[in-house]
Formats: C-alpha cells, structure tokens, sequence
C-alpha cells in the first residue's frame, strides 16, 4: 500500500507538532462510553485523500476509517473477505463479474452502485488524474490506453471495465490472475460518489466516503477530527464517538503526551523509549507482528549507483550490516534481521522464506569490504543514507548502520545519515528522483500476497519503485506467477522472482518490523491489524 510503503504505503511517517499541552484529554473527548473520542497520533499525509492517489500509511489509515471497499481485511488474520462485494466469479482468471451489495450509501445519501467502482477505477487509473496508485489498475484491459507510457491518453476510460447494472460490473484482465479479488481490499480499488467528480475541490477539502466515520474537519499541520457516522450499514459499526488524529513532528513528544494524559494512543512508540516502554505502560503497550519491511533502496536513476558492477557494491553494503546487534541494541526486539525481502506474518506457504536472501543479508566484514573493492567502491567516496528526520526513531539506527559499515570497510567516513526535515519533504524528494545515495524505504503490505512485497516495489516502472531498479527477468517471472492459477506454484515463481532480486541486490532488506504501540487507561479494546494499524472503530473509551 501503504504503499507503502504503502508504499503502498512507508510505513512509520511522522507527523507534525501540536504544543504538548494541547493534547488529548481536553474538552474535545467527548465524554466517555460509546460516544467518548479517541485522540491519537498521526502526520500530515503526502497527497489529498484520494484513495488512488494515497501510497503512505498517514493517509492510508484515515482510507480505512472512512472507505469501504469490495473486500476487507481481517483485523486480526488479514484474510480477505467479501465487505460490498455479494460476488466475484470468474471461470478463466481473466474475465470476472462483481455483484455489489444492495443497501449501501455514501455518507451524503448517494447510493453506492457498480458505477461508483468503475467511476473510481477509470479516474485512478487515468494519466491526467497523476495518481500515485494507477499503477494498480495495469491489470485491466484498457489500461495502456488510459495510461500510455509515453504521450496523452487515448481513451477516457478502460475497456476491461463495463457497468451491466446498478449492481453489477465486469472486468477483463490483460492476463490470468488468480488472486486478483484479494486484492480489492486495497484502498485504491475503494468506490467514489459523483460528490467527487462533481466538486472535486469541496471533496478534497472534506472527503466523504462510506466508512464508519465521516471526516469532521481537518486543518493541515494541526489535527482531523473524524465523527462516528451513525447511519453507517455495515456490521463494523465504531465502538466509539470519533477518532481525533494530532499531528505531531516528533513522536517522543507524543509518547511524552501520551504518558502524561494528554494523548490516547501512539501507534508509533519511537526507538529511543523501547527501554521505558515496559515500565512505563505494562499491559497498556502492544507489540504484535506486521506485514512490514525497512529497506535501503537505490537511486538507479544515479549513474554512480547503477554499473556493471553495482551488484557487487551492493551486495558488499548489504553485509557489511550487522543487523542482529542493531535490531537487539536499538529495537529492544520489535524488529528482526531480515532474510528475503517479504514478512513473515505471510507464512511459509505464503511466500515466506527466511533462507532466501542466506549470505548477502548475513554480517561479513571482510566479504563486504572485498565486494564493496570489487564493485567499484563507494560513489563519491561516502554514501548519504536519507530519511525524514520528523519521527526521533530514524537518527539512531542509520547512525547505527553506518557505524556498522565504516568499521567492516575500516573507513569512517564511507557512510553518514541524511536526515530531511519531514516526511513529506522526505516522500517529495522522492518521487522527484532527487536522492543520491541510499535511502529509507519502508513498506507496510496492502494486502496479505507475497506479490505485493514485489511487484509494485520492484516491477519496471511500479508506483512504489521509488529507486526505479528494472530487470527483465524479475518482470517476466512475475508475470507467469500472476498468471498461475495453482497457489503453490505461484508462490515459486514470486520466489524465483525475488531470488533475482537478490543477485542483483536491487534493494537492501534491513528488518521485519512489529507493530508498537502504547495506549492510555481512558481507552480499551486497542489492537493493531496485521498491517500495524490501530483498529480504530473497534476502541472503547472507558
């Protein structure tokens, strides 16, 4: 997603500062029991709320508070269920048919048909739209002529997607996919009312979805306030009056709000207070397995870090990483060395395989520093790895690997932090292709595939390839595992797929990340999904 991510969603963005007196408990709580408010941490998004064009997790959990879409990830297993989806069939994988659910609206009174999905779709998808997410609809027919590579668009919409009627649509893949319809839970594939395309900037300004809240009022740097929508038809109906998210630049100072009362939830306990956090919360602190990976992405569009030796170099950075000693020194065990470029929340039979990466994500010092020579040695003499300085967890494990490095290539000044002052000016430069060295590239799943660790990370051209690596044979592959219609084998291919991701070292994996978070005694019932968000509609306020 997230997607991260998102990107697809980066996971752990940061947010923006509110005076340490002005949060939480005040008069903006509402009481408590079912109408009570949650207050909780949170960071301006990169981009409007619009679900095609949001691929980072502070935008993506306001998504899940205010949309629903054709299926619906399991809070607790991840499993994709029908949510508006009465049906999906298909007889090859390629052509499905999709029956909406009757009796749903959006938060205005529109009724949510078969239309608010293509509408929505075909808007996501289109290159005059520019959205982050378009890159998910490639599957359907029509695409390439809504999304050219190069030049205008050649068509208003895709020709995969036809509405039949009120409550029913089609769609036409360019290939087989299998599992195609568990990807609907994804935010960007979510239904959008004419309120949008009618008002488009009165939407931006107050989204309108139909989820089980409604967005009450948002000023950019400050806070959203999000109210409970009581006329909400679906079953997951929120426990709780609203959910107020702060924007905070520092996430020590909303762990500090949150220890003092003045704040509900932090979703994002920072590195620096893992030692405390025990003590300081005892049951009131959670620390659950996620679906997400941190990286080190590449800047391939940088001739220094794109030769024909590169893989050398990379692979030579990757092991000169001692991700053990980082993970227990730093991360009080909520993070875990990597070894492929997955989660383990998928399982093995999910695509899991903690021997893939072996040898280059193992601590070698002399193996790196030989590679590292070999591969031309470090561009410009020292390597800068970036990330948004915003949230106090970044500073201390980048300071940490690149301690790591200068000792195993006995040089101490081949590799420093870049800090960039917020996430999004970190995300900006990003996508802006400015990054010149090695950068943090978190990523929290969409959804629960091995393919989406992969294809929309690593694809040529996918919308969270944010260092823009390509390879020919990793497209190939995962476009025959897309295709496969036996799991198993699917899986196979991914993991051929991600093997050559490996030997060219297109991203270095760092650790699988658990969900953190701490909560105050004014709430109950707080759980993060298998995506590490709060499972905000299911709180209670005491």
């Amino acid at each position: 997603m997230r997607g991260a991510t998102r990107a697809k969603w980066a996971a752990g963005a940061a947010a923006v500062a509110l005076a340490a007196t002005a949060c939480g408990g005040g008069s903006d709580t509402g009481g408590g029991g079912a109408d009570g408010i949650v207050s909780s941490s949170w960071g301006d998004p990169q981009n409007p709320l619009e679900p095609a064009n949001t691929n980072e997790v502070q935008g993506g959990k306001v998504l899940d508070m205010i949309f629903r879409g054709l299926k619906r990830y399991d809070p607790q297993t991840g499993e994709a269920e029908d949510m508006l989806a009465e049906k999906i069939e298909t007889t090859d994988a390629t052509n499905f048919t999709i029956t909406v659910k009757d009796g749903w609206t959006f938060s205005n009174g529109e009724k949510v048909t078969a239309k608010s999905f293509v509408d929505a779709w075909n808007y996501g998808a289109n290159l005059r739209n520019n959205q982050r997410n378009a890159f998910f609809f490639g599957q359907i027919e029509g695409y390439d002529q809504v999304h050219p590579e190069s030049g205008q668009p050649r068509a208003d919409t895709m020709s995969g997607l036809k509405v039949v009627d009120d409550r029913t649509f089609t769609v036409k893949l360019t290939q087989k996919f299998s599992t195609w319809p568990e990807t609907l839970g994804y935010a960007a594939f979510s239904p959008l009312p004419r309120a949008f395309f009618d008002n488009h900037d009165a939407w931006i300004a107050k989204p309108v979805g139909n989820g089980p809240y409604t967005v009450d009022s948002y000023t950019k740097g400050s806070q959203m306030a999000l109210k409970r929508w009581d006329a909400y038809p679906g079953e997951d109906k929120a426990q709780n009056g609203g959910v107020t998210l702060k924007v905070y630049t520092d996430n020590n100072t909303a762990y500090t709000d949150l220890t003092a009362g003045n704040l509900d939830l932090v979703d994002d306990v920072p590195a620096s207070q893992l030692r405390n956090v025990q003590a300081d919360l005892g049951d009131r602190y959670i620390n659950s397995p996620a679906g997400i990976i941190q990286t080190l992405a590449i800047p391939y569009y940088d001739k220094a870090w794109n030769t024909p030796n590169g893989a050398k170099l990379r692979t030579g950075i990757s092991m000169a990483i001692n991700r053990r000693q980082i993970t227990d020194t730093i991360f009080q065990k909520t993070r875990t060395p990597a070894k492929d470029w997955t989660s383990p929340v998928l399982g093995a039979d999910g695509g899991h395989k903690d021997t893939l990466c072996g040898d280059a994500c193992s601590y070698n010092p002399a193996e790196a520093k030989r590679l590292v020579a070999e591969g031309g040695g470090i561009p410009g003499g020292t390597m800068r790895i970036s990330y948004n300085a915003d949230t106090g967890s970044h500073k201390e494990w980048v300071d940490a690997v690149c301690n790591s490095i200068n000792r195993a290539l006995g040089n101490d000044r081949a590799c420093v932090g870049n800090p960039v002052g917020t996430f999004a000016d970190y995300r900006n430069q990003i996508t802006q292709l400015k990054m010149s060295g090695p950068f943090r590239a978190g990523w929290q799943m969409d959804y629960p595939l091995i393919q989406n660790f992969l294809q929309p990370l690593y694809y040529t051209n996918a919308s969270s390839n944010d260092g823009k690596w390509t390879n020919a044979e990793f497209d190939n592959l995962i476009d025959q595992a897309n295709a496969e219609t036996d799991t198993q084998k699917a899986v196979g291919l991914f993991q051929r797929a991600e093997e050559v991701l490996r030997d060219d070292m297109g991203a270095i994996p760092l650790w699988y990340q658990n969900g953190s978070a701490g909560h105050s005694d004014r709430v109950s019932n707080v759980t993060l999904n298998p995506f590490s968000v709060p499972v905000y509609h299911e709180i209670k306020v005491n």
